[in-house]
């Protein structure tokens, strides 16, 4: 009698299985990290970020020697995530504002634009674990 009634468990799981196949877990528990490099009235800018759970921190060098760092918020879509942020800088730079959007280029690389009105526009290359 056990037998039968492990037997049909069995079989209706496996059946379930195949009509409701399992999905993948879309949490994200490993940062995704990445660099920046820009630019603003001729000067080079610089910044490193990492993203987790659809915010992201992102520290940024601006000219003139300011340094600052940016909370940003992403929308995440399946291949493309726009961002919008804001942050705080040194050198009574005060408070910028940016936004951008990063593109899944293969399954572990990411590339990204974005413009920060301190740091100027900036192209970003990061990697996903």
């Amino acid at each position: 009698m056990k037998i039968a009634i492990i037997a049909k468990t069995f079989i209706t799981s496996i059946g379930l299985l195949v009509l409701f196949p399992p999905s993948q877990v879309s949490a994200q528990l490993i940062p995704q990290p990445w660099v920046s490099v820009g630019g603003k009235d001729g000067d080079i800018t610089y910044a490193v970020g990492a993203r987790a759970f659809n915010f992201g921190v992102e520290l940024g060098a601006g000219p003139d020697g300011a340094t600052g760092v940016d909370v940003l918020k992403f929308i995440s879509l399946p291949v493309i995530s726009p961002y919008v942020g804001v942050g705080l800088y040194s050198e009574d730079k005060g408070v910028a504002i940016s936004g951008g959007v990063q593109v899944r280029a293969t399954d572990k690389v990411f590339v990204g634009a974005g413009y920060n009105s301190i740091r100027g526009f900036n192209g970003q290359l990061g990697i996903r674990f």
